[in-house]
């Protein structure tokens, strides 16, 4: 161990905006991770994927299993703790029982390589190969399954969409079983006051269309703020929310058809925090306003609350009215992002949902 190369940060990549520092890192870093990956790791074919922000790598190689065929894989180097947690401790290595606490990730460079498919096809990828460290830097790095079928997002309709909410109740199930719910902690909070400020500013300012009427909207939410936000508060902390459920991060599983187990697999866990499942479910409706049309007839709402009955979970008698709060937030909100989500239709959709729901909220 005295030669053991102390842990440090990785260095910044460099370059045009890290890009290519980012593949040559990972490049250099291969035959360290193959070695780590007892050989059974082929080489890698490193790109950077235009939504990878920070330096990430990801590559597809093919992993040696016991009794089978090399299997497609893709290896992410590296990884936020949060996503690197969720995803070994869910991913079925036969060893990791993975702390799910927020301090560092220190196991002293430790990897876990499954020999065969170590576990039944669950809501995220299956995990061949993990460490929280590689080369004496400390980057976490994965190695799962490269999923053979198509990302919901590009063959939306009724069936892949619920088949993803069907996957987000089973998310809940087992990442609960892996760690209880702590309200006390990691909760998200947001500074709805300042927001609605912000939102009031950018409709004098934008060039908003139809600003007095969404002036007025949005100072009716105002004066509502106190009776929202402790309604908001009160709700039950009991979930381990996604926190960025979209049909981009959903992907279906080739041959598995309809809503049954291991369907779909939700990618992307680097936000998961502890909440109410209603976040998720707005969050996702959200996204839609203004092209409800993709969504299929679906109602994220009420098929994901179906689909935690089903399961077993909790929704609560007053979600409906908790929904109803969380759409009047998101839409009095909306004015505040008009640089990231400004489309017309949208701003649209959120005025008339801001108009619709704030009697229903504060009922």
């Amino acid at each position: 161990m005295g030669d053991t190369p102390t842990h440090h940060h990785a260095p910044r990549a460099a370059g045009n905006g890290g890009e290519a520092g980012a593949a040559s890192l990972a490049a250099a870093l291969e035959p360290v991770l193959r070695a780590a990956c007892e050989e059974r790791l082929s080489e890698v074919q490193w790109f950077r994927s235009s939504w990878q922000a920070g330096g990430a790598a990801t590559g597809f190689a093919t992993f040696r299993v016991e009794g089978a065929d090399p299997v497609p894989v893709v290896v992410k180097l590296p990884v936020g703790p949060a996503e690197y947690r969720w995803t070994v401790a869910l991913g079925g290595l036969p060893h990791a029982v993975e702390r799910l606490d927020d301090g560092p990730l220190d196991d002293g460079g430790a990897c876990e390589v499954s020999p065969g498919y170590a576990c039944a096809m669950g809501p995220t990828p299956r995990v061949y190969a993990a460490g929280a460290a590689i080369g004496g830097y400390d980057l976490a790095w994965l190695v799962v399954e490269r999923l053979d079928g198509t990302p919901v997002s590009n063959s939306m309709s009724r069936p892949s969409l619920e088949s993803m909410l069907r996957a987000t109740a089973d998310w809940y199930t087992r990442a609960a079983r892996l760690r209880a719910v702590d309200g006390a902690r990691g909760v998200k909070a947001e500074d709805w006051e300042g927001l609605l400020a912000r939102a009031r500013e950018a409709i004098k300012t934008h060039g908003i269309a139809e600003p007095q009427r969404w002036n007025h909207a949005v100072h009716q939410a105002q004066r509502a703020l106190p009776t929202l936000t402790a309604r908001w508060s009160a709700r039950p902390i009991n979930t381990w929310c996604h926190g960025d459920l979209h049909p981009g991060n959903a992907m279906l599983r080739r041959g598995f058809a309809g809503n049954g187990a291991g369907a779909c697999v939700l990618i992307d866990l680097a936000l998961v925090h502890p909440g109410h499942w209603l976040e998720d479910a707005v969050y996702l409706e959200r996204l839609h306003w203004g092209r409800s049309e993709l969504l299929d007839g679906v109602k994220p709402v009420n098929f994901l609350a179906r689909a935690c009955r089903d399961a077993g979970l909790p929704t609560g008698e007053d979600y409906t009215l908790l929904a109803n709060v969380r759409r009047v937030m998101m839409a009095a909100t909306a004015p505040a992002f008009l640089a990231r989500e400004g489309h017309p239709k949208y701003i649209h959709a959120a005025l008339e949902m801001l108009e619709r729901c704030l009697p229903l909220a504060t009922r």
